[in-house]
């Protein structure tokens, strides 16, 4: 018989139609003979169900077992008890209670006999805001036998860490990692940003002018190393990696470079092998607009970009605007960019409709070469359309390329009024622009 939710549904009510007319010996049987029916994992399956003991359920269980199979003689004659003493009692053999308790009797609660029991243990699991915030458990010993540990030694509060778990999960508590959602202190034209950089992106699509989302995706160790994740293989056959991921034992690093049209939901990403720098941010744009923009936007003389505050296209790197002058000036654009606020590049329309779906695709695959790397990330799709296209850039880019004060105002950049360190046009030299 199936342990579903709706066997435990189903003994859960028969419990509790029966319990107010069930003694404590014939709930315990009771619940027994529930454990019993059920076959493997009844014991556990009934106590969830009741909210009776694990330990009682299966006592229970076994006393029944013990009155259908008493211990018998090769012979079939009943054991002969020993005069004079008790006979010794295996774990299948539990002392049959003949008569029942008194209502209230047996061992009182914990936290009957040791009232403050509770808010002592919860001034030990969260010190600062319900106790002593120099406590040593306060980041050492959160487990239970620690606390458990804590509470015999320190208040002479003898319990064992089941106990405490029991304790820790009524109050509401539970296992959790930390999770990262604090974003530190937000700018004051944050919203207001967000804001100008939609009414903008609108205007450029109702227009029929592309709107693209740039960014550097996490850097990958090219090798025979462990991915994070799970993929489907046949039984006890999974992927064999390295037990190290040791940069020395790898390939390369793959660099991936995302821009996602927003427009058409569609992506390209270039694989770079060298450093994720400014000049390998503007080629990777350039790339797409060579192998897919022109294509798709033949009439288009504008663009914009959305891009974060940081990295390799961050709104203060002077190598950046440079090179968009370049690009600029090279295919006669005007490119209009508007950057994220700092500290919110996670609402980067490329993280959550191009990046997450390329790590989901390559998610328990080992990327042991380029090769693989191109067309984990080409194969990249959804139920919404998303195309995705990859190539590898094997160029160096190296670091440290410095764009003078001179140069900066040969540059014909027009900032906006509204913070033009984050939203500015760069325009072709080559003719005027409005």
């Amino acid at each position: 018989m199936g342990h579903g939710a709706d066997v435990e549904a189903s003994v859960r009510q028969k419990f509790v139609a029966l319990k107010s007319g069930l003694s404590e010996r014939m709930r315990r049987l009771w619940a027994g003979a529930e454990a019993e029916s059920l076959g493997h994992g009844g014991v556990a399956l009934v106590a969830r169900a009741t909210g009776i003991a694990i330990s009682t359920v299966r006592a229970g269980r076994d006393e029944l077992r013990h009155e259908r199979h008493p211990r018998r003689r090769r012979d079939g004659a009943p054991v002969a008890r020993p005069v004079g003493r008790e006979p010794r009692r295996s774990a299948v053999e539990p002392k049959p209670l003949v008569k029942d308790r008194r209502v209230g009797g047996g061992r009182r609660a914990l936290e009957v006999v040791h009232p403050k029991l509770v808010s002592i243990l919860e001034s030990l699991v969260e010190p600062v805001t319900r106790g002593d915030p120099e406590s040593v458990l306060r980041w050492t010993c959160k487990s239970t036998r620690a606390l458990a540990d804590e509470l015999f030694h320190g208040h002479e509060i003898r319990i064992s860490h089941q106990k405490v778990g029991t304790l820790l999960r009524d109050l509401g508590y539970s296992l959790q990692a930390t999770s990262k959602t604090v974003e530190g202190s937000q700018h004051p034209d944050r919203n207001a940003q967000f804001e100008n950089i939609k009414t903008k992106s609108e205007r450029f699509l109702g227009a029929g002018l592309p709107v693209i989302s740039v960014d550097t995706k996490k850097k990958e160790l090219v090798g025979n190393f462990r991915n994070a994740g799970r993929e489907w293989r046949p039984e006890g056959a999974p992927e064999l990696v390295d037990v190290h991921d040791f940069p020395d034992d790898a390939i390369g690093k793959a660099i991936p470079y995302g821009v996602y049209d927003v427009g058409e939901n569609s992506g390209f990403v270039s694989v770079g092998t060298d450093h994720d720098t400014p000049v390998f941010a503007v080629t990777s744009i350039e790339a797409w607009w060579k192998r897919v923009g022109c294509k798709r936007y033949p009439e288009a003389r504008k663009i914009l970009i959305t891009a974060d505050a940081g990295g390799s296209n961050s709104y203060r790197s002077r190598v950046w605007k440079a090179e968009l002058q370049r690009l600029a000036d090279r295919y006669e654009l005007s490119i209009h960019v508007s950057h994220l606020p700092p500290g919110t590049s996670k609402w980067n329309k490329i993280e959550h409709r191009l990046f997450s779906f390329i790590t989901i695709n390559w998610r328990g695959r080992p990327l042991r070469t380029y090769e693989t790397v191109i067309r984990s990330i080409g194969a990249t799709t959804t139920r919404d359309g998303l195309v995705v296209r990859a190539s590898l850039d094997r160029r160096r880019y190296p670091t440290g390329k410095k764009v003078s004060p001179k140069e900066m105002r040969a540059l014909k950049v027009e900032k906006d009024a509204f913070h033009g360190d984050w939203n500015y046009a760069i325009l072709p030299r080559a003719q005027q622009q409005a």
